[in-house]
This record gives structure tokens, C-alpha cells and sequence, in this order.
């Protein structure tokens, strides 16, 4: 039987260790993605709740839909949260390429280290697409090929792949920002809005 590719619920713990931050600051993320005063974040992939919960600091009156295909990662996320989260932070059960949310919902949606863990990531990007407003964002972070450590190589995505995904999936504007040592990290919108940011390369596909 082949391995799964999704990380183990029992090592869920690797997904909060605070070295985490040194590779993946949620706060350099939040500044890179150039979303203003967002009411509806979409997190696809959500795990525990690590860029859920540090996103939802950056609300004002905004909500977040975590989501995640599997409930013990989602208890371990309900475990985390304050009763401040109450009604603002949402954990959601999906299946792997359908969230079960309407059409052009959301603000932003982003993914964090799940595209490399899917079997037909492009499909998942599709939905993405779908639950965003138009001139919405889109923030798709997953590792480097070149990374010295995390998933095994054969099941990484190269940037390349992850941007010909949002193309066709409707995404343009496209962003690819180089702040992250291990990882690709591309933003882009929903129609033709160019998001905010420093950039090393950006495309009208």
C-alpha cells in the first residue's frame, strides 16, 4: 500500500513547534499578501490552527473558515482555541478538493505546506478559485524542491507547477515572492487586481 502523503494527526505537534516561525513568519506572510481589512479568510489545510489562529490577530470584525479533511487535526485546533475564537474561528470538515462553503465567499484563501500532500492538487486550487470574490486573493506556500529537509522530494511541487495551477484555475496577477528560504510562496488575485508587494517576478498569464 502506498504511503500516505498527509502528515500523521499523532505528529501534529510539528505543525506548533515555535522554530516554525523562523522559516514561516505569519506576520512577514500577512504583509506579503497585501489584503486589506479582510472579512472572510478561507485556511485550506488549516491542521492545528497555526496560521489561523496568528491571522486571526490581524482581523477586525472578520472570521476564518479552518479547514481540514481530517477531524482529529480539527479537535486538536478546537482544543487551542480561547473563547475569544468563538464564532471567528470555524472549524470546517472538507474533503480533499471540495470545502463545503458558497461561491465567492471568501477574502482571502490560502494553503500552507498542503499542495505537496494532495494527489490532484490542481483540483483544489479550482475550489480555491471558486470560493473567492472576484479580485479576491490567493496565497499558495509549499516547499522549495531545493529544501534541505521536510516532505520527500519525489512529492514536491515545483513553483512552476503550483503557478501553471492558478493560471488555469483563474488566478492571475501572479506573484512569486522570495522571502521564504524553504519555500515557494505565490500570491495572486481572482480577475486582474494586482495584489501589493515586492516581488521578483509577476505575470499576466
Amino acid at each position: 500500500m502506498e504511503e500516505s502523503r498527509k502528515i500523521d494527526p499523532k505528529h501534529a505537534g510539528h505543525l506548533d513547534d515555535p522554530r516554525r516561525r523562523a522559516i514561516q513568519d505569519p506576520d512577514l506572510i500577512w504583509s506579503k499578501m497585501g489584503v486589506t481589512h479582510p472579512q472572510v479568510l478561507v485556511d485550506i489545510g488549516a491542521g492545528t490552527g497555526f496560521f489561523a489562529f496568528a491571522f486571526w490577530e490581524k482581523l477586525t470584525g472578520g472570521k476564518i473558515y479552518a479547514c481540514d479533511v481530517s477531524e482529529k487535526m480539527l479537535a486538536k485546533l478546537r482544543e487551542k482555541m480561547r473563547p475569544e475564537h468563538r464564532g471567528t474561528v470555524i472549524p470546517t470538515r472538507m474533503e480533499e478538493s471540495a470545502v463545503p462553503l458558497e461561491d465567492a465567499v471568501a477574502d482571502l484563501v490560502y494553503m500552507v505546506n498542503l499542495h505537496h500532500e494532495l494527489e490532484e492538487p490542481e483540483k483544489i486550487v479550482k475550489e480555491a478559485c471558486r470560493l473567492l470574490k472576484d479580485g479576491a486573493t490567493l496565497a499558495i506556500i509549499d516547499w522549495k524542491k531545493d529544501a534541505p529537509f521536510g516532505p520527500p522530494v519525489s512529492i514536491r511541487v515545483a513553483g512552476e507547477t503550483i503557478r501553471a495551477h492558478m493560471c488555469r484555475a483563474g488566478i492571475s496577477e501572479i506573484v512569486v515572492h522570495d522571502d521564504l528560504p524553504y519555500h515557494n510562496f505565490l500570491v495572486g488575485v481572482k480577475g486582474v487586481l494586482a495584489p501589493v508587494g515586492d516581488a521578483r517576478h509577476r505575470d499576466r498569464h
